[in-house]
């Protein structure tokens, strides 16, 4: 179970630590990716012996290969990529975003065409929720539906109201499951509309996830104004949970967005 302490206060920048069931982690972090089970040109041993608490799998590759029932079968994601530390799954959203030619999303889900072999898949909330049990993660996301970041503003409030549905069937999904040991986090959708980040964080939050995540930054929008909308976004989001910045990782993005909590 996640257990999640703020240790320091300096201004809206916050240190803290947040307990999953593989370690902690301490908090700003950086996550290394390890999209399809494995960080690019880094040994796991390699990735521990600099510090790297948690990284970061993606439900969308794993899915097409090698299949989250084989990961399952060989014990897990943790097992399967010989990483013992902590692991955050993304649920795909981010990379359905990116097939935007090959996919078409509706009520239902997500329908695309694998970049692999061209087989016809369908990813909805209730499957991507399971693969990442299957997969083992100490952090789950919920499904939601990424906009580019010049995208019309009625596309944003329909994505941001198809998130607010998909999530709560991710977590009556989770909460079939019985399988507590990974904890699920919302996403709050909204572009750079404050007002919409305003109502969709009150939306995410009523649901009472172990955490937040904010997505739809870093999608095309110039770095200044990336900055300034996570700067107003960040302390919507509950202010005594963990906080996941989702796809954002330069030096002076760290930096920025670690002052802005």
């Amino acid at each position: 179970m996640l257990q999640f302490t703020v240790t320091h206060r300096d201004g809206r920048a916050r240190r803290g630590k947040l307990v999953l069931p593989h370690g902690t982690v301490d908090t700003p972090q950086f996550m290394p990716v390890g999209t399809a089970g494995s960080v690019k040109a880094i040994a796991p041993d390699d990735l521990a012996a600099i510090g790297a608490q948690i990284v970061l799998g993606n439900t969308y590759h794993l899915l097409l290969r090698p299949g989250p029932e084989l990961v399952h079968e060989m014990g897990g994601l943790h097992r399967f990529m010989s990483w013992d530390r902590c692991l955050l799954t993304d649920s795909g959203g981010f990379q359905i975003y990116s097939l935007a030619e090959h996919r078409k999303i509706d009520e239902e889900g997500a329908a695309f065409r694998s970049h692999l072999d061209g087989s016809a898949q369908l990813l909805t909330p209730e499957r991507a929720t399971g693969i990442q049990l299957q997969l083992g993660s100490d952090v789950l996301m919920c499904f939601d539906e990424c906009l580019p970041s010049e995208a019309d503003r009625a596309h944003h409030e329909e994505a941001v109201a198809r998130t607010t549905r998909w999530a709560a069937r991710c977590k009556a999904e989770w909460e079939r499951s019985g399988d507590d040991s990974g904890a699920l986090f919302g996403i709050v959708q909204g572009g750079l509309h404050r007002d919409l980040r305003e109502r969709h964080a009150q939306q995410i939050a009523a649901f009472d996830f172990p955490g937040t995540a904010l997505g739809g930054f870093s999608v095309g929008e110039h770095p200044a104004a990336m900055w300034e909308g996570v700067e107003h976004a960040a302390p919507l989001l509950p202010a005594d949970k963990p906080r996941y910045l989702m796809g954002v990782g330069t030096p002076e993005d760290l930096l920025c967005c670690s002052l802005s909590g």
